[in-house]
């Protein structure tokens, strides 16, 4: 079964990489890229690295017209984005991973409180699953609209979600550690080389706008602060939370994840660098008896499972395709 594929945003970093893993996918060929920006131009240009597999392929400017006879759209656009473009690709009936913030929140409200500005299109919200297949599998798999869920979210998410019950209320707190990619393509001050190089920075204190997907997920107060760390690539979310008693969070995130495919669970802290280009979560937890605190930590590759790779493996899902498709496991070490 081959289905052509539509993606949006196709000449940036998340676009680079939803090509790179449907070159190795079975069924999803990539057909149409849009990138108003570069609009025109060879994607072999655009991204050297993908012009030996996609040599005829090039990207233009966005028209809905232009998705006649696709059978799949990957949205990896910036914030905003979505929500403009959404009404006419689901007026088509085309299945949809939006990978954007924009459908991600259930409530209009919370999406400006967090966002500053009303929703251009909050009757749409409910037709969105939340994107997570660990956790909503089933939602998904039933979905026309998915919004993939953001690459912090996604580690804080599931490095927490199954401690819960083990967790006192209103004590989670998340440090995380992203690479420069998380911040994308576009030329920035605070993301140039002389601004990252051997530097660690703290951002959005207090207010960072994924903390409103991890609050809906563990349906709990989470003080979180994101850091930009000197690498390319990789998160690692490093939460703590107040016990309600001695625990064993490892063997519970064990049980929790023993039959998913992409999760990983260990004693040994994970490393970025072990998730480097693969779809794979690697975890470790504690209970620290000394000061009655969880500790939990995940590692993810923030261009992969944080957001093409959680974007296939929810199209997966959606169209009845085995589920790991196109999906690697393996990280690339060194």
């Amino acid at each position: 079964m081959n289905i052509d594929v539509a993606i949006l945003g196709a000449s940036g970093f998340v676009g680079a990489e939803l090509l790179r893993l449907c070159a190795g996918h079975p069924s999803l060929r990539p057909v149409r890229l849009f990138g108003d920006r570069q609009a025109g131009q060879a994607i072999g240009d655009v991204h050297p690295h993908l012009g030996l597999t996609f040599p005829g392929l090039l990207v233009e400017a966005f028209a809905p017209a232009a998705l006649d006879g696709v059978g799949l759209a990957l949205a990896a656009l910036p914030h905003g984005a979505s929500q403009k473009i959404a009404p006419a690709i689901l007026e088509r009936g085309l299945p949809l991973v939006d990978l954007g913030a924009d459908f991600r929140l259930n409530d209009a409200a919370d999406y400006v409180r967090w966002y500053r500005e009303p929703h251009g299109a909050p009757e749409l919200l409910d037709r969105f699953a939340y994107g997570i297949p660990e956790l909503h599998r089933e939602a998904i798999s039933a979905a026309r609209a998915v919004a993939a869920a953001g690459c912090y979210p996604t580690s804080a998410i599931l490095a927490l979600k199954p401690l819960l019950g083990l967790i006192e209320p209103g004590t989670i707190v998340v440090d995380a550690y992203s690479g420069v990619s998380g911040a994308g393509k576009a030329l920035r001050a605070e993301t140039h080389f002389n601004s990252v190089d051997e530097n660690l920075t703290a951002y959005g204190l207090l207010t960072h706008r994924h903390t409103a997907e991890i609050e809906m997920e563990l349906g709990a107060p989470v003080l979180f602060t994101p850091h930009l760390a000197p690498v390319n690539r990789g998160i690692l979310a490093t939460c703590h939370a107040v016990a309600k008693g001695p625990c064993d969070p490892l063997e519970v995130l064990r049980e929790a994840y023993q039959s998913e495919p992409f999760v990983h669970v260990a004693e040994r802290p994970p490393s970025t660098k072990w998730t480097l280009g693969s779809n794979a979560v690697h975890l470790t937890a504690r209970y620290d008896p000394r000061t009655g605190r969880i500790l939990a930590l995940a590692a993810l590759d923030n261009l992969v499972k944080g957001a093409a790779g959680q974007m296939i493996q929810c199209a997966n899902l959606m169209l009845g395709i085995e589920e790991t498709a196109g999906l690697p496991r393996v990280g690339v070490w060194p």
